[in-house]
């Protein structure tokens, strides 16, 4: 992955949960919780956690992409992996795919350390990783991200169409997506029917 605009680091909302109010414009939001993996001057970049891509697996994800066409054996994946979800992590550039991940994988080339528990890759060397029992002990992995211009997401802030926490990894990395807002809502002490309706977009 190349350290580009988007992936700027930096700023005092990396590593947070962004968790939409009940009023979000935007319906490819609704009920979401992101993960904020960069913030500055240049914007805002995010993957939603929470949003499982239906009919598609990490096994039929590589059989799509055929990253080991140059193997000369098959490779066989672990059926707990090849089962894995494949989430939407937003709707910018969707056949482009990251992976969140825990720190005991590391590529140094490719890898961005978000927060202590939280990594970013977005390279095919982790898919190979993680299909032949090399990879993180915890990943989730996305298609396409959440994108944010110059101050946008300040103002969605201000409009009240976010709520933001500190991320917690057992939510990132949590099997249940259905749960993960309702998690992401009580690390705030917050009960979903107290949520007053607002606009928000992103």
């Amino acid at each position: 992955m190349n350290k580009s605009a988007e992936l700027t680091l930096g700023s005092n909302l990396e590593g947070q949960f962004l968790i939409a109010m009940p009023g979000m414009a935007d319906g490819r939001f609704a009920r979401s919780v992101i993960y904020l993996c960069a913030h500055s001057d240049e914007g805002a970049m995010g993957l939603i956690i929470n949003q499982p891509v239906d009919d598609l697996s990490f096994g039929e994800l590589l059989e799509q992409i055929d990253i080991f066409e140059d193997e000369e054996a098959p490779v066989e994946i672990n059926p707990p992996d090849a089962a894995r979800p494949i989430y939407t992590g937003g709707p910018v550039e969707q056949s482009r795919g990251f992976v969140l991940h825990s720190p005991d994988y590391i590529s140094e080339s490719s890898t961005i350390q978000i927060t202590e528990g939280i990594c970013l890759t977005a390279t095919t060397d982790i898919l190979r990783a993680i299909a032949t029992g090399n990879g993180p002990a915890h990943c989730m992995l996305a298609l396409g991200y959440a994108g944010w211009a110059p101050g946008q997401l300040e103002s969605e802030l201000a409009a009240n169409g976010w709520l933001n926490c500190a991320a917690d990894p057992e939510i990132v990395f949590g099997e249940e997506a259905q749960l993960k807002y309702e998690q992401a809502l009580s690390k705030l002490g917050v009960n979903p029917s107290h949520l007053v309706n607002s606009a928000g977009r992103a």
